[in-house]
């Protein structure tokens, strides 16, 4: 009796054995490739299921294996694999491929080739000024060291009042330079001899109001100033213009790239490097030294502000795809 227990469970785990063979039929699946947090773990994505390749390690040195490549496997799932972190259904491929249209983007893909090229673009930015500057003198000459000094001290007082009075609270008045110089004669096989003196101040001064600038001169002539060392026009404010000509010359360069990867057949795939190579402020614009001016102006002194030019340049490295032959 007990012998024949002993053949029934024989046959029964034989038949299981069999039967579990008999289920454990091959299949293919259809899907994409997808990184796991299994170490150097890799799945199949087909629709809501997930397989996790065994034997990766066979098909990684593949040109086409890499995340989201659509691939075709054939295997064996192995329900009884326990994984670290059970990540998908455990799957022993015997066969692993691209599908066809992925062959062919490998194909093409390995036909093309990637090189840098360096471009650079420069921009120009042309700025009204906000700002204008002058520097006013007033000459004074005498015998007398004393005398050339006072007269000077009385004429620049009225000057400076003169200012105040005609570029109003906005603007700037200062003191940039003060001298008083002995003036010489020489002869030949004589020493100098000092004939008298010259004392000279001058002020600078620096408003906003550029429709101000001629009545400035004007009124500083009337009040005894005989020397206007230079007017020049700048820009205080000149981030805007400033950003719009880096913003410029970037495109310039990036237009440049595009158009060599088209000459090369190819595309600009991304951008390397970008350097800002210089940005040149705005140079002032300086009117022409106007010497002795008159006391009594019979018109008002005509003012033409002009236009500043603000550049910027730009270095960029593109990287390029290139279609082969």
């Amino acid at each position: 009796m007990r012998g024949k227990l002993f053949t029934t469970l024989a046959v029964l785990a034989l038949l299981t054995v069999l039967a579990g063979q008999a289920f454990a039929k091959e299949i293919t699946v259809r899907g994409h490739l997808k990184k796991t947090v299994e170490a150097g773990g890799w799945v199949i994505v087909s629709g809501n299921q997930e397989y996790l390749l065994l034997n990766a390690q066979r098909f990684q040195n593949e040109k086409w294996f890499t995340e989201a490549s659509e691939v075709e496997a054939t295997g064996e799932t192995k329900t009884d694999v326990m994984t670290i972190y059970m990540e998908g259904t455990p799957f022993d491929v015997r066969s692993l491929r691209p599908l066809a249209e992925d062959r062919s983007a490998a194909i093409q893909s390995d036909s093309k080739t990637l090189t840098k090229v360096l471009v650079s673009g420069d921009a120009i930015i042309q700025a009204q000024p906000d700002t204008a500057v002058l520097t006013i003198s007033v000459v004074t000459q005498a015998r007398a060291a004393l005398d050339a000094q006072q007269q000077n001290a009385a004429k620049s007082d009225a000057v400076v009042r003169s200012l105040r009075s005609a570029v109003g609270s906005g603007a700037e008045i200062k003191t940039s330079g003060y001298s008083l110089q002995p003036q010489r004669v020489y002869k030949e096989n004589q020493p100098p001899s000092i004939v008298g003196y010259e004392a000279r101040n001058s002020v600078t001064v620096t408003l906003a109001d550029l429709t101000k600038v001629g009545a400035v001169i004007d009124a500083a002539s009337q009040a005894g100033a005989n020397d206007v060392a230079g007017i020049s026009f700048t820009l205080r404010k000149d981030r805007p213009a400033r950003d719009q000509a880096l913003a410029e010359a970037t495109r310039e360069a990036l237009s440049k790239a595009q158009v060599i990867a088209g000459a090369l057949g190819g595309r600009v795939v991304r951008i390397i490097e970008v350097q800002e190579e210089g940005f040149e402020r705005p140079r002032p614009i300086f009117m022409d030294q106007m010497q002795t001016m008159r006391a009594q102006a019979a018109a008002p002194t005509p003012i033409e502000v002009g236009t500043l030019d603000i550049s910027s340049r730009v270095q960029l490295i593109a990287e390029v795809e290139v279609g082969g032959k």
